[in-house]
């Protein structure tokens, strides 16, 4: 395929643009839609009130005012009642294309405001057009954010109100959803046009020019609105875009959020030297990372033409379109073969196009908007997605899987296929196979096979990927092995006999029993003579190689697997591959996955997807999140091991499980207190960790990761350098690593322990995330909380904050 197909087929996010004019007063006319669609948009927004009603609500204020004036108890007065719509209030009727229109609440109402009254009839108001919005079908709503932040106004009586007033209305508004009109930051210009009712009633405060701009105080604002509002699955921003970007902490913030619009006005674009709008190059890298996003922000276009014509100019131009459509004759319309010829001989190379004269300014003509034509520019110059992301990546997004438990269920074919469809690390697997296998040839290592073959055992086999991979590993270095497939999956055993029949050649012995029962490779089979008592006997296992381990390193139980098996392993040379792991924390807001584990849990019901959703350690990508820790700090960054496992553990541990097993030990650690006798207390593990944040923020979790150390030749521990990667051959799903380690690797996304309360924390915080991984003999489950300290001076530290003890015991791996 040549390079003009390929880029044909590339698959880049769509743009999809919208329009709002912030001066219009009415619904828009089929023939201004239409003007609209031809200008390049895709939708627009509508007022739902008319500027009649604006000022019968004006005049009642003012009677209300007045009144109170008269009066000395001017507080006993009732608030102003605002009176139902009438047809004279509002243009917004049912109709063909109203479900296609965004609502955009009166931008005049004062949700904020210290004076009651002006409160009470912005609240009104606000329920008016929301459930006469609601009514007419339209299911989404715009409402203009609050004007002034906490910080500016020195208390937050004023968001509270308008948060209050938000999640009253969707109480009203219940099919409708509702988007907040808020800028990135505070930045002058990006203030609502219209002045708000409470102008000349009240002072209004106003930041003083050259002040310093506190950025987060707007997303503050918003974490107010969208927690009183219970994280509402119907609650999303609509991001007013700066024309000054500001850091990329903060950039991140928002891109942890329910973004659905993001909107601009020319004040964000600048001029580019022949005069058409352009964007900055950061305004362009935050739009391409932004359109990353599964459910990718729309745009919203803001105060930038096209004028709209009236609907009654349209008959002049039909009149005239068809006037002059009808002075032309067949000698303007050339035949076919006249078109062909004109197009393929020597003469000229274009066709005659017939000139319909006719007023540009009556005519509905489509002409692209300036604005719109640079957007899609933008669109074009992004990087088209990748075979993973368009078939993988981008459904998994921020999409809540249970963790396996492969001892306790037996998986389908369907699910050892996603795993199989990894290449890279299979690819890493047959590295450190091929790793080890040049070791012991070089170093004359002893086998475990009387016929001198190195002896792999290949536990928990699943369909057989590794064991193809360790053939390969054999045949690449020219070491003769002597494979054995142990698989406890009764269905998965079957596909193992076939693959080895078809596949394998007959050279792997397939065993179906639970790894931890195993007794090893048959060296010698029991005698078939009745009077032979002869036992078989057992070897030992040169290489064990499992792909046990899961997104949080031990979490699908590994550790405990290869104790079981590890009986089987030659004590004085054996070795595991994977031969160590560790697994890594970082707290994280992210505020979609909260909101989706909340909704299950309020669902109710048994299990992880029901009553249980908070304390299960869920299987995430990872994507729209906000990493709160403080990169580069020294001694604290940003991903922290929590703990390490690693493989073949020493005999003495062993012998102490065994002895407690047998009732040799009297008490014990964590498991014998939880009535066990606590013989995989070696397993248990505990870590604290410390992280610095320097801007305000509020986490929702923890994010875990793994690192795994699959083989590292005995040189490279020495110091030497052997081979590439130091002798080491790894995998990692740490973000910082990934790139470094196995690139574009998918087998495993992330871990995510929830919060069952998001805990918010003020700038310069230290979070201090304290994590168990508990045992009782029968079962494995975590415990996790964290604190938020902050000092207020040289030696002194309070605590600010805490989550509660989150614990995942009701739906532990069971053993």
């Amino acid at each position: 395929m040549d390079s003009a197909s390929d880029k044909y087929n590339e698959v880049r996010p769509i743009f999809y643009i919208g329009h709002h004019d912030s001066d219009r007063a009415e619904t828009l006319t089929e023939y201004q839609y239409g003007q609209v669609l031809n200008a390049g948009f895709g939708f627009t927004t509508t007022p739902v009130t008319s500027q009649y009603f604006h000022g019968r609500v004006v005049e009642l204020l003012r009677a209300f005012t007045r009144d109170a004036a008269d009066k000395e108890k001017a507080s006993a007065i009732p608030d102003p009642i605002v009176p139902p719509l009438t047809i004279n209030d509002t243009t917004l009727f049912p109709g063909t294309y109203t479900s296609g229109l965004i609502a955009y609440a009166s931008p005049w109402i004062d949700l904020s405001s210290s004076n009651r009254a002006i409160a009470s009839i912005s609240r009104q108001v606000l329920n008016l057009e929301i459930s006469y919005a609601n009514f007419c079908g339209v299911r989404t709503v715009i409402v203009p954010g609050p004007r002034q932040d906490a910080v500016q106004t020195g208390n937050g009586q004023g968001i509270t109100q308008y948060a209050r007033a938000i999640q009253e209305a969707f109480s009203i508004g219940t099919r409708v959803n509702i988007l907040i009109h808020i800028p990135m930051y505070r930045e002058p210009g990006l203030e609502e046009k219209e002045a708000p009712l409470s102008t000349g009633l009240e002072a209004t405060e106003t930041t003083p020019k050259g002040s310093e701009i506190d950025l987060f105080s707007a997303w503050d604002s918003w974490h107010l609105i969208r927690t009183v509002c219970e994280y509402d699955a119907r609650l999303f921003v609509a991001l007013k875009i700066p024309r000054v970007l500001p850091e990329k902490e903060l950039q991140a913030r928002w891109f942890s959020e329910p973004l659905q619009y993001l909107t601009f006005t020319p004040h964000t674009f600048m001029s580019n030297r022949s005069g058409h709008p352009s964007l900055s190059r950061f305004h362009q890298d935050m739009i391409f990372s932004y359109m990353r996003l599964k459910h990718a922000p729309y745009f919203l276009l803001c105060d930038v033409g096209p004028d709209l014509k009236l609907e009654r100019d349209s008959s002049s131009a039909a009149a005239s379109s068809a006037s002059a459509i009808g002075s032309l004759s067949t000698s303007d319309f050339p035949s076919l073969s006249e078109a062909a010829s004109q197009s393929t001989g020597g003469g000229s190379s274009s066709i005659a196009t017939p000139s319909v004269s006719t007023s540009s300014s009556s005519v509905m003509t489509r002409s692209p908007n300036v604005f719109v034509s640079y957007l899609r520019h933008i669109e074009r110059m992004q990087e088209p997605l990748n075979d993973l992301e368009q078939n993988t990546l981008t459904n998994f997004q921020d999409w809540l899987q249970s963790p396996l438990q492969p001892l306790s269920d037996n998986l389908e074919s369907m699910t050892y296929e996603v795993f199989e469809g990894d290449p890279v690390k299979y690819w890493q697997y047959e590295m450190a196979i091929a790793a080890a296998l040049r070791d012991w040839s070089t170093q004359g290592k002893p086998v475990s096979s009387p016929d001198g073959e190195v002896v792999i055992a290949v536990a928990g086999s699943g369909r057989g990927p590794l064991v193809t991979r360790a053939l390969r590993a054999s045949k690449s270095t020219g070491v003769p092995v002597k494979i054995w497939a142990v698989e406890k999956n009764p269905n998965a055993y079957v596909y193992l006999l076939r693959q080895n029949q078809q596949e394998w050649g007959g050279h792997v012995t397939v065993v179906k029993t639970d790894m931890r029962a195993w007794k090893g490779p048959t060296v010698r089979p029991p005698s078939r003579k009745k009077n032979d008592k002869n036992p078989p006997v057992y070897g030992k296992v040169d290489i064990l190689v499992s792909e046990l381990l899961g997104s949080f390193g031990d979490n699908e139980l590994s550790p405990e697997c290869l104790d079981g098996i590890q009986h089987v392993l030659a004590p004085e040379h054996g070795i595991s591959i994977p031969a160590s792991y560790t697994a890594h924390v970082s707290p994280i807001s992210t505020p979609r996955i909260y909101a989706d584990i909340r909704q299950r849990a309020a669902a109710g019901g048994d299990g992880a997807s029901g009553g249980d959703a908070f304390d299960t350690p869920w299987v995430v990508r990872l994507f729209a999140l906000d990493f709160v820790a403080q990169r580069g700090v020294p001694e604290r960054p940003r991903f922290q091991q929590a703990w390490e496992f690693a493989h073949p553990v020493p005999r003495a541990t062993l012998d102490a499980v065994e002895a407690r097993r047998a009732g040799g030990v009297a008490g014990g650690g964590g498991g014998s207190m939880a009535g066990a006798v606590g013989a995989n207390d070696h397993n248990a593990r505990h870590c604290h960790l410390t992280f610095v944040c320097r801007s305000r923020g509020v986490v929702h979790g923890l994010a875990g990761y793994f690192e795994s150390v699959l083989y590292e030749s005995p040189a490279a521990a020495a110091g030497g350098n052997p081979f590439e990667n130091n002798g080491k051959v790894e995998l990692s799903i740490l973000p910082e690593n990934i790139d470094l380690k196995s690139r574009d690797m998918i087998s495993w996304f992330p871990i995510f322990f929830p919060l069952k309360q998001p805990l918010y924390f003020p700038p310069d915080t230290e979070l201090e995330v304290s994590m168990w991984r508990q045992t009782d003999d029968a079962k494995v489950w975590y415990e996790w909380m964290v604190e938020a300290f902050m000092w207020v001076g040289p030696s002194q530290r309070v605590k600010v904050g805490g989550s509660e003890l989150c614990s995942s015991r009701k739906v532990a791996c069971l053993l």
